[in-house]
C-alpha cells in the first residue's frame, strides 16, 4: 500500500485530481479544493496519502497533513461515508474545525458540506462523536464555533446562499469573535458580488 508521495506535480486538473511524478512514474492522487490550489506545477511536494482499494478500482486520495489523513479514515469508516463524501467534508471544514462542530452538535455546519442534508448531518454528527474522540463540552461551549455558527446564522438571515456562505467562512480564522468574522465575512462576500 502506498503511504505517502513525494514528487514533482506535473499538473493538476479540475475534477480535484493532481498529477504528482515519483521516480518517473506519475501517480494521480484525489485531493481537497484547498490542497489542489497549493499545487503548482513544477513543485516539489510531499502528501500523505490513503490508498483506497475496492473490486473495481484503486484510487490514491492524498493531504498536505497528517491529521487530515487520519481524519479521512475516520470519515470513511462511518456508515454511509465513502471516500467522496470524506473529501467534500474536509474540503468544506478543516479537521479542527470538524471537532468543534461535532463537539457543539452544529448541523448548521455540517449541512454546509455539499450532498449533506439535515438527516445525513445529524446523524454524521452522533457517530463522529466516539471517532473523532470529540470532548463533552461543560457549559456555554466552545467560543470560536459558537462564533462560526452566530455568523452562519447572521448571513442566512440576510440571504446568502450555503456555497457562498461555506466558501467565506472556509477562509477566515475561526478564532475571532463574531462580530470580527461577520464584518469579514461580509466585506469578502461584497467584494465577490462587486
Amino acid at each position: 500500500m502506498i503511504g505517502s508521495l513525494r514528487g514533482e506535480v506535473l499538473e493538476r486538473e479540475l475534477d480535484g485530481t493532481a498529477l504528482v511524478e515519483v521516480a518517473g512514474v506519475g501517480y494521480r492522487v484525489n485531493v481537497t479544493e484547498r490542497t489542489l490550489a497549493e499545487l503548482e506545477p513544477g513543485t516539489e511536494t510531499f502528501l500523505y496519502i490513503h490508498h483506497h482499494v475496492t473490486e473495481t478500482a484503486e484510487s490514491l486520495f492524498g493531504f498536505r497533513a497528517k491529521d487530515e489523513r487520519i481524519t479521512f479514515h475516520h470519515l470513511i469508516k462511518t456508515n454511509g461515508v465513502g471516500p467522496t463524501l470524506a473529501m467534500a467534508v474536509l474540503a468544506t471544514h478543516p479537521p479542527a474545525a470538524l471537532v468543534d462542530i461535532v463537539s457543539n452538535n452544529d448541523i448548521g455546519a455540517m449541512t454546509l458540506v455539499s450532498g449533506v442534508g439535515k438527516k445525513t448531518a445529524e446523524r454524521l454528527l452522533v457517530e463522529l462523536r466516539d471517532r473523532l474522540s470529540v470532548p463533552m463540552l461543560d457549559g456555554g461551549g466552545d467560543v470560536s464555533s459558537s462564533a462560526v455558527a452566530d455568523v452562519r446564522e447572521a448571513l442566512t438571515g440576510l440571504g446568502y446562499g450555503p456555497d457562498e456562505i461555506r466558501d467565506v467562512l472556509r477562509d477566515l480564522p475561526s478564532d475571532a469573535p463574531s462580530a470580527t468574522l461577520l464584518r469579514d465575512a461580509l466585506k469578502s462576500l461584497g467584494a465577490k458580488r462587486a
